[in-house]
């Protein structure tokens, strides 16, 4: 499998329509990317759960999900389920993160997500991020719409035990849910994992990428 390296990233976006959204899409690929860079500024945006217990979870766990890092996080109040209805106010929070950022990396979830939340808050991000590389995380649940990523993060499985370890510990208001729990989360990672040659790993989609494969321009001043 071809590797492409992005190079040292100096700052990472990273937004969920809920509280543990990012971790349960993108919580090894935030730790694999925190532990290899320290100092990492990582800007993450949620747009409901604010003001209660989500909001405290969410914060303590993006904390624990990115170890050394400078986590600037806002969690905001819209109703879970009714994005559609609230697309001025998140449209709104997209732009203000866009316009406090300049990031190497964006992680979002994927526009073909079958969550209304999910799909309108990813579609959203393509607009105001435009020059930037967005991956679209992948989260398992009832509706069935895995599909087919383009791009993979491996996870050793230190990074993948941490992960379901920190998604159990830090978000107990999620335990009752039938899909929340270890086989799930370690079970796609290992399908993931195999998809791209290695024990496990998280996948995402990527709408637009620019390729530079040629001499560097500058190499012969």
């Amino acid at each position: 499998m071809i590797r492409l390296r992005a190079g040292r990233p100096a700052a990472v976006a990273a937004v969920g329509a809920h509280c543990d959204d990012i971790a349960i899409g993108a919580g090894g690929t935030l730790l694999t990317l925190c532990l290899a860079h320290p100092g990492l500024r990582v800007d993450a945006l949620v747009l409901s759960g604010g003001g209660g217990e989500r909001e405290q979870e969410e914060r303590a766990a993006l904390a624990a999900f990115c170890p050394g890092a400078d986590l600037r996080l806002t969690v905001l109040k819209l109703p879970d389920g009714r994005l559609p209805a609230h697309w001025a106010e998140a449209k709104d929070a997209v732009e203000e993160l866009r316009a406090g950022t300049e990031p190497d990396l964006v992680l979002a979830p994927r526009t073909e997500d079958a969550h209304q939340d999910h799909r309108g808050l990813a579609r959203l991000m393509t607009t105001a991020f435009r020059d930037h590389l967005v991956l679209g995380y992948e989260i398992v649940k009832w509706d069935g719409d895995l599909g087919r990523p383009a791009a993979y993060q491996p996870l050793t499985p230190e990074t993948a035990e941490r992960k379901v370890r920190l998604l159990q510990e830090h978000y107990p208001s999620q335990r009752h849910r039938p899909w929340y729990d270890r086989e799930a989360f370690l079970g796609l990672a290992r399908i993931r994992g195999i998809e791209c040659h290695s024990r496990y790993a998280e996948a995402f989609d990527i709408n637009k990428i620019t390729l530079d494969l040629g001499d560097d321009p500058c190499a012969c001043c």
